[in-house]
């Protein structure tokens, strides 16, 4: 993918963060209505019955007092939702278009193919995916209201201390054997005939283009961005800041139907075609291809590696300051080489959180020893090599403060995020217009202030 995304993980319940359309139903009607309102956002009653019914597809039994849980839920999301519009918290069209591919692709693995999708939800795939839209793009912005309330939530050494003495002896996690990496890594040099060859075969596909091929049949053919060849090429409506600079600048000067000039991004080369522009929101297609990297550079890069390996084993330079002196790598190069995981944001990894060939070139090290060379990929799929020292290895245990300092602090800094959304969810609550009818009004919330006096 060329689009910017910003990683996002839904903090509402795995009910509403996996929520599909409305299933159609044969064994009756629901007559449907408002079941309560939160400022000017509504929750329906065929919210609810939706909900309950995909709770029971994947549950044995359903938990007492679920439709009371599950409009709890929903009022927390639309009370989020309200104010995210009050305080203009807004989520990109390209988060929305990535995470609802993301969740179709993982509804189609799961049911086995799109037609059977179409049949079990009785709707077209076009009309199930701008309903699954709707869904997503509130779910998103009910997420990033939430971040926006807990931005600032830092906690002291001190308060990480307290949190590890209230845990329950008997409850603490074990943790699995976790690693820190650090890496060195270099790009093979791609030459510039293959260079060539890629431009001369994209601007075969503009001529071809003009000549009165389609675009869209060309994207699916050949281009090599995985997120929108299926689709023709077709990214969705996106703005500048969605997309790399390289490929907006060029995208946002075209006309509707015309096809760019060759555009070089740090994914590879590309021909863009707009289908329509909207403001500052434009829709295009594009065809990526990424030059191959031939064997002999390949094999040049490994043995640069090898030298640079065998100076720092002789102790002519630390591994620190060959990364400062030869690594490709923008994100690590100077910070000496400490991969950051993403899942954390620390530097400690399980096994099954690094990429394969990085857990592979570590399994038989020791703490301080380095690799061989290998090659492996970077986040846009591009070809490089790379060797990585084995800072520390711990094993398996029971939670401690000198070994999961970390850890322990993103457990304190989770709870004290909680502390602060129920307070502003009372706040919050305080200052909107909530409704709830009659029939719920004896759910027993775990909120209360749900039930203030309207």
């Amino acid at each position: 993918m060329l689009i910017k995304i910003k990683k996002t993980t839904i903090g509402l319940s795995a009910a509403m963060a996996l929520s599909l359309p409305s299933m159609a139903q044969d064994n009756g009607v629901i007559i449907d209505k408002v079941v309560a309102i939160v400022g000017r956002q509504i929750v329906m009653l065929s919210d609810i019955e939706t909900q309950k019914m995909q709770i029971k597809a994947q549950s044995y039994s359903l938990p007492e007092n679920i439709e009371c849980q599950i409009l709890e839920q929903g009022l927390y999301q639309k009370l989020l939702v309200n104010q995210a519009i009050m305080d203009t918290v807004e989520v990109s069209e390209a988060q929305v278009t990535a995470e609802t591919d993301r969740r179709i692709n993982y509804y189609v693995s799961q049911i086995g193919s799109e037609e059977k999708l179409e049949e079990y939800y009785k709707k077209k795939m076009p009309e199930l995916r701008e309903d699954l839209l709707e869904i997503v793009k509130e779910q998103l912005t009910a997420q990033n209201m939430e971040d926006e309330v807990t931005r600032d939530v830092t906690v002291t050494p001190q308060e990480v201390r307290d949190c590890f003495k209230s845990l329950p002896k008997d409850s603490l996690p074990t943790i699995n054997t976790e690693f820190e990496i650090e890496q060195l890594s270099v790009s093979p040099k791609i030459e510039e005939a293959e260079i060539l060859r890629i431009k001369d075969r994209l601007r075969d596909f503009k001529t071809r283009v003009a000549n009165g091929e389609s675009f869209a049949t060309l994207a699916v053919l050949y281009s090599e961005d995985p997120g929108s060849a299926m689709k023709g090429g077709e990214l969705g409506f996106m703005s500048r800041n969605d997309l790399v600079p390289e490929f907006s600048a060029v995208a946002f000067n075209l006309v509707p139907n015309e096809v760019s000039k060759v555009v070089k991004t740090e994914y590879g080369y590309h021909i863009i075609q707009l289908i329509e522009r909207r403001g500052e929101r434009m829709n295009c297609r594009h065809i990526l291809l990424k030059p191959q990297v031939s064997a002999v550079e390949k094999k040049n890069a490994i043995m640069r590696l090898d030298t640079i390996r065998q100076k720092i084993v002789n102790k002519e330079i630390t591994f620190k300051e060959a990364c400062w002196m030869f690594s490709d790598d923008e994100d690590t190069r100077l910070n000496g080489g400490v991969m950051l995981n993403p899942y954390t944001g620390t530097s400690l990894f399980e096994a099954e959180q690094l990429d394969p060939k990085v857990a592979n070139a570590i399994r038989n090290l020791e703490v301080g020893e380095i690799s061989k060379p290998f090659e492996t990929e970077d986040d846009q799929g591009n070809s490089v090599c790379k060797i990585v020292l084995l800072r520390t290895k711990t094993k398996p245990h029971k939670a401690n403060l000198s070994q999961d300092y970390q850890y322990l602090q993103r457990i304190a800094i989770e709870k004290k995020k909680g502390d602060v959304l129920e307070e502003w969810i009372s706040n919050t609550i305080d200052a909107t217009y909530i409704k709830i009818d009659d029939d719920f009004k004896k759910c027993p919330f775990r909120n209360k202030e749900w039930l203030k006096t309207e």
